[in-house]
């Protein structure tokens, strides 16, 4: 790299080395924002420490971006193309990240593609880089697409690692410098023998990391009860979704706070209180038959279900919340690795990565949430008399009451 370096001391990986053109990067506004966005969104009411940003991730993975980089033996171009797309990967992000995401009509990924495209951001990009160039890889296209959006990507890599130095969750602890020098590029990422271990260390990481910290319940309803508000709010036009790559976390707080919807005014105080709604049900996937059905339920139908609930039981159906935890994908288990010039699945190479793939929905569950003061009322609650769930596998559901009252 050209010009003079300047370095930013991470919390993470130490001195990160920065040039001219990235530090002013940096410092346009689009890209300052990012320090007022949480990397967790509400974490922190969980996790005290979760209050790292996408400002710190995004300079997180351009570093690792840069050291996968020249591990591939880029062409300098290259390697300062992949250090302005991880730099920029992130820009799009709504206030509190995914947990707006889970509201808006676009994903983050197309809000990163106006800033960079139809902004003043573009400008600046566009005296050293074709922004086309640097959309495609953000979204994981063309030859170099992979290494910041990928199955084994730099993106994924430093949240683990910020993510679990920041909650003080241990889970997330990987050897990313193992993973880096065992990848090539070819047709995506390509991932030597050498680095089975390490890659396994970072799935079985990833797989402890969604009921720890990602899909943690109290995580999924304050999650749940801050999209409410959200909807509300974009749907009474006091806050325009089109605008949202604008806002950062205080700005939607203090709309919450003083805006003329009483609904959002609520919900702010409970998370300023932290009076959260509690969990009346839960039903962990794996006690279905076929627990990947409960992912076609579709939000109308969760939200019928909710009015329903609220009718019998005489609340506020605004006050019910049915949550179902995320999908869990763990992309990394593609992975294609190289052994003696043949190419297998990483889930046909390693056991433990074939465990987790069949072992995945132990982790989600479905739950029910009302407010504190109205629990008394579920203790005999069903919730199979509200939604349409699969059929129960008795026989997996005794074995696993039987092995905790063991356990116990």
């Amino acid at each position: 790299m050209n010009g003079k370096k300047k370095f930013i001391r991470d919390s993470v990986y130490g001195d990160i080395n920065l040039n001219d053109f990235e530090v002013r990067i940096m410092d346009m506004p689009q890209f300052q924002r990012l320090r007022r966005i949480k990397q967790l969104g509400l974490i922190s009411l969980i996790y005290p420490g979760a209050t790292h940003t996408r400002f710190e991730h995004s300079i997180g993975t351009m570093n690792l971006g840069s050291k996968l980089a020249h591990e591939l033996n880029l062409n300098e171009d290259e390697v300062e193309l992949i250090r302005a797309s991880a730099l920029v990967h992130d820009i799009g992000h709504g206030p509190f990240s995914h947990v707006s995401e889970g509201v808006l009509s676009v994903p983050h990924e197309e809000l990163t593609k106006f800033v960079v495209t139809k902004t003043s951001m573009k400008d600046l990009l566009e005296e050293k880089f074709d922004v086309n160039e640097i959309i495609d890889i953000v979204n994981g296209k063309g030859h170099l697409g992979p290494i910041v959006s990928g199955e084994l990507d730099v993106d994924r890599m430093d949240y683990l690692l910020r993510d679990s130095h920041n909650t003080g969750v241990a889970y997330g602890i990987i050897d990313y410098e193992r993973i880096i020098s065992n990848l090539k590029l070819d047709d995506g990422l390509i991932l030597d023998i050498k680095g089975v271990q390490a890659a396994e260390g970072a799935l079985v990481s990833r797989y402890f990391m969604y009921p720890s910290v990602y899909q943690h319940h109290t995580t999924r309803i304050v999650n749940s009860m801050f999209r409410r508000a959200l909807k509300k709010v974009i749907d009474e036009g006091i806050i325009d979704e089109n605008n949202i790559y604008k806002y950062d976390d205080a700005e939607l707080i203090g709309t919450f706070r003083h805006c003329d919807n009483e609904f959002a005014n609520d919900i702010m105080f409970r998370l300023d209180e932290r009076r959260i709604m509690k969990r009346v049900k839960s039903i962990r996937l794996d006690n279905f038959k076929h627990p990947e059905k409960m992912y076609k339920i579709n939000q109308e139908t969760l939200r019928k279900a909710e009015e329903e609930i609220a009718e019998d039981y005489d609340l506020d159906k605004d006050y019910v919340f049915i949550n179902i935890a995320e999908y869990p994908r763990f992309d990394e288990m593609k992975t294609q690795v190289s052994v003696e010039d043949k190419l297998y699945p990483l889930t046909e190479i390693s056991n433990i990565i074939g465990a987790l793939s069949k072992a995945r929905f132990n982790i989600p569950d479905i739950s029910v949430y009302v407010k504190e003061e109205e629990k008394s009322k579920f203790n005999k609650f069903k919730l199979e008399n509200y939604l349409d769930l699969p059929e129960i596998d008795r026989e997996k559901f005794h074995g696993i009451h039987y092995d905790q009252i063991k356990l116990f």
